[in-house]
């Protein structure tokens, strides 16, 4: 452990006021506490000032049924192994919403470090860690280079009460069992052991498509934390270092700025994406069980799919009503 590590973690316990340890251990040692399976009725009406997704916009709906109706993505849907959210970000005062699946919890790898990365920011904002550039460095390899090393590194930081803590935020509301959970990081990363499955999914690390997409909208409005740190967080998931699903996908849309974190183990593969091109911007997750194991360019296709509806409409990205009917087995 190299010195200057030894001195970020000290500064992390020197500053920790009594209160967030008196927060961090309840979260702990009491599970309702941690995993808000009550609430007070001041929570709860804290609460409702997060972050709600409007009900879905029947157009945009529209369209990404009609996506998800062609192959190869109708029999991933009709067998339950994916979950798409879409938000049209376009116009501030009217987000537009669509989904599929989009509150079944599901393993997703490395998309929860995002997780991670929100609760370092809230300590940061508590007063109980100094963001130094060193932080920043290897906060850009646990997000941009999904750094198995750096991720744990993080967690023993701030621990995982830390980080449930801050999705469980009023403010942020990401992982909630009112709404099915959400995102989860209850296991380290490279060879770190459990800590928690959640009491939803039984998932390590997990998330649904909505909670992702939730995540994304609110960095992009300065809701995560404050809006210094979620300016900070969307600047860390720029210039994304990984070629492959949704950044793949999207090198036939030059221009696009892509905000991202992604995941994949055996047959789990998972993206999330705030997309910025021409005056338009767009957030969309998928979560994917593949029956193959690999995602097969499942995904790269996706997102070009999601791009259309959002820059071209539904007849761009669906073609003919319906699609084509899916192909035999050996087909995609």
């Amino acid at each position: 452990m190299t010195t200057r590590k030894v001195a970020t973690e000290a500064r992390l316990v020197a500053v920790l006021p009594m209160a967030s340890m008196l927060t961090l251990a309840l979260a702990l040692a009491t599970p309702g506490a941690a995993f808000g399976q009550t609430a007070s009725p001041a929570l709860q009406q804290a609460a409702s000032t997060t972050l709600v997704l409007p009900a879905p916009d029947a157009a945009l709906q529209a369209g990404l049924d009609r996506v998800l109706r062609q192959p190869p993505f109708r029999r991933l849907v009709e067998q339950g192994r994916l979950s798409v959210s879409l938000v049209d970000l376009s116009r501030p005062d009217r987000l537009r919403y669509a989904g599929v699946d989009d509150d079944h919890e599901r393993y997703a790898a490395s998309l929860p470090k995002i997780g991670i990365l929100l609760g370092v920011f809230d300590q940061i904002d508590r007063g109980n860690l100094e963001y130094t550039d060193e932080l920043r460095s290897k906060l850009e390899l646990m997000i941009r280079h999904s750094d198995n090393r750096a991720s744990s590194e993080m967690i023993r930081l701030i621990g995982f009460p830390a980080i449930v803590q801050a999705l469980r935020d009023p403010r942020h509301e990401l992982y909630d069992e009112g709404r099915n959970g959400g995102i989860w990081v209850g296991r380290g990363y490279g060879g770190m052991g459990l800590w928690r499955r959640d009491p939803i999914g039984n998932q390590s690390h997990g998330a649904t498509a909505r909670q992702a997409a939730r995540f994304l909208v609110m960095m992009d409005q300065g809701r995560l934390v404050n809006s210094w740190a979620s300016a900070e967080m969307k600047r860390i998931l720029s210039n994304p270092a990984i070629n492959h699903k949704f950044v793949l996908g999207l090198d036939a849309r030059p221009r696009s700025r892509i905000f991202r974190k992604s995941g994949t183990w055996r047959q789990w593969h998972a993206d999330a994406a705030l997309v910025e091109r021409d005056g338009r911007k767009y957030v969309t997750v998928a979560l994917l069980d593949s029956p193959t194991g690999s995602s097969g360019g499942v995904l790269a296709e996706l997102i070009v799919k999601m791009d259309d509806l959002i820059f071209r409409g539904t007849a761009a990205a669906t073609g003919p009503p319906d699609g084509p009917p899916d192909g035999p087995p050996d087909a995609h």
